[in-house]
């Protein structure tokens, strides 16, 4: 059986144990509540960053979007102006291969003219010629037969090519009425027929002419560029072209018999125009074919 005196030591022990027991709980709860403390406001500071980062970046996304969208218009107008201009361009290119073949075809038939005209001269020299050889080529011919020879032969000579200007570059027209154009710059006018200062031709035998003229100009909304050719007092065709923008160039021409003292001269069709300048693209020619 136990002494009180062990019994008191006995309690004292354990209530010392005790007391250990809980001051090892109350510090480690008090550890573990700083620890929260100190993690939990580092934990709030990161997710603001993170708030105020996803911010920016929304803004630096919609600045960027705004650029491309910036970006993919100016993109579309300059390739929508780069097709209208090669689309002009193309048809510039069409209208002048139109042009020049126009040309071409009718410079092709001038000359099949000239080398018919020709082969009649030719023709004709050689039966004189065998008339001559018939006879034994003993005719004598006085001085008139000389000369009628040698005046037929100067009359079958008429030819010639006339510009509007001679230097520089001019507008003509437009006018409310038709107006006789005047071809002062003479490129060539064997037989004199063409008069410079009045712009008519008058024909010195009975014959077959050809005439061709060719009209110049720029294309604007409401004024063409046109001309048509008479014979004395009667239209015969007209050279007329009408396009808003760009250069207009347009031909044409007539083969016209004509009695002596015919006349032939070009008007400016009303509220018309044309230009010249020192190339000389507005033009005005004739020559005889054949005498009838």
């Amino acid at each position: 059986m136990k002494t009180p005196g062990a019994v008191l030591l006995l309690l004292w022990s354990g209530l010392v144990v005790v007391a250990g027991v809980g001051k090892d709980l109350q510090d480690k709860t008090a550890a573990t509540a700083s620890t929260q403390q100190t993690c939990q406001p580092d934990i709030y500071t990161v997710l603001r960053e993170m708030s105020a980062l996803m911010v920016e970046q929304r803004v630096e996304l919609r600045c960027t979007q705004t650029q491309i969208e910036a970006m993919e218009t100016r993109l579309t107008e300059r390739l929508d102006a780069s097709e209208n201009e090669a689309e002009t361009r193309l048809r510039a290119s069409e209208n002048k291969a139109e042009t020049m073949e126009t040309r071409l075809r009718a410079s092709e038939n001038r000359v099949e003219e000239q080398r018919a005209v020709i082969k009649e001269l030719k023709e004709k020299q050689e039966e004189q010629a065998a008339a001559l050889r018939a006879v034994g080529g003993s005719v004598n011919l006085t001085g008139s037969q000389v000369e009628e020879l040698r005046r037929e032969r100067e009359e079958r000579r008429v030819s010639f090519s006339a510009s509007l200007v001679a230097s520089g570059g001019e507008n003509f027209g437009p006018f409310s009425k038709p107006t006789t154009l005047i071809y002062r710059h003479v490129i060539t006018n064997t037989g004199n027929a063409y008069n410079p200062n009045t712009g008519v031709f008058r024909a010195p035998v009975r014959g077959v002419y050809y005439f061709a003229v060719i009209a110049h100009g720029l294309g604007h909304a409401s004024t063409p560029t046109g001309v048509s050719l008479h014979k004395n007092e009667e239209h015969v065709v007209i050279a007329y072209g009408h396009q808003p923008s760009h250069r207009v160039d347009t031909s044409n021409g007539a083969s016209l018999l004509l009695e002596v003292g015919d006349v032939v001269y070009v008007k400016l069709w009303p509220n018309a125009w044309v230009i010249d300048s020192y190339n000389h693209h507005t033009t005005f020619s004739g020559h005889l074919l054949f005498l009838m």
